[in-house]
């Protein structure tokens, strides 16, 4: 048998079997970033205030939100090839919870005019019903508030879920206006017990759902340093202004937030950074000591 035939029968078994990709392979056709929760450069746990704003708070890339009562958003130990799954633990008097990602119009634009799969390991200890909503921008990589969305829903639809961590996936009619950024949101309602799961969460073209893409982890990493890291600075009695480069330039000019400041007798540090990919940060005091920071640069869309 020709090369090229073994070749289209490998390729059309795999189409076929849903299991192009599978394993290692890395096609580049997942479009959400950390979809294996792999990486958490926040925190493994937080707690998510209810009604507040999108929190972008463990899980890189995924923000949650929720309503009625606080619930705890943490990356836990999974199972098989779900080695991290994203967790929701319910809290009585919560009304919902939503977890999403927002795709940036440079890794979405080609989806729009096309059929694309969602696809997704899926979990509830108490609810039977989880609701996907895909959206896309408005205007470029601007979605809006969770209180004032600046978005166009595509399409929604409801898996049905159990206890037990199983594979769901749903075909999404991407419409041709949908250039500029697409949004994947996962709901639940009245989560007052018990927890909720996720896992190899991923959004591809085509009709099927494949294998998960699988990431060597610095990939991965450095993916989502595009849109935060953590960094830090160490000033001494003659370096009044330090500035350096991130690890990976960011999508936008990122905001910076202090995490931890040690300027010893009194030394206070500002921050300069305003490119995206410089930073610098200013000590005001002069210091006998050395001068010890740590900050969080986001650009989350």
């Amino acid at each position: 048998m020709a090369y090229g035939q073994v070749l289209a029968d490998v390729i059309g078994t795999s189409v076929a079997n849903s299991n192009l990709g599978a394993g290692n392979a890395t096609l580049m056709k997942n479009r959400l970033i950390n979809g294996d929760m792999y990486i958490a450069q926040r925190a493994t746990s937080a707690t998510i205030t209810a009604a507040a704003a999108l929190n972008y708070a463990t899980v890189d890339r995924f923000y949650g939100y929720c309503t009625g009562a606080n619930v705890t958003m943490a990356q836990v130990a999974g199972s098989g090839n779900n080695r991290n799954l994203l967790q929701f633990t319910g809290a009585a008097s919560v009304t919902a919870i939503g977890v999403g990602q927002r795709i940036e119009a440079v890794n979405s634009y080609d989806m729009a005019g096309s059929t694309a799969t969602l696809s997704a390991y899926i979990a509830n200890s108490l609810l039977t019903s989880v609701t996907w909503t895909a959206y896309y921008a408005n205007t470029t990589d601007t979605f809006g508030s969770l209180a004032s969305p600046t978005r166009t829903q595509i399409a929604t639809g409801t898996f049905t879920v159990t206890s037990t961590l199983t594979q769901y996936n749903a075909q999404i009619t991407i419409p041709a206006a949908a250039t500029t950024g697409i949004e994947i949101v996962f709901t639940v309602g009245a989560q007052t017990s018990g927890t909720w799961q996720l896992g190899l969460v991923q959004l591809e073209t085509g009709s099927f759902a494949t294998g998960y893409e699988y990431n060597n982890y610095q990939t991965q990493l450095a993916n989502c340093q595009r849109y935060f890291e953590i960094f830090g600075f160490i000033l001494d009695a003659t370096n009044l202004l330090r500035s350096g480069y991130y690890k990976i330039t960011k999508r936008a000019a990122p905001t910076l937030t202090s995490i931890t400041i040690n300027a010893g007798t009194g030394g206070v540090l500002t921050n300069l950074a305003t490119p995206n990919d410089v930073c610098g940060v200013y000590q005001t005091t002069v210091n006998s000591v050395q001068s010890n920071s740590s900050w969080s640069a986001s650009s989350e869309l």
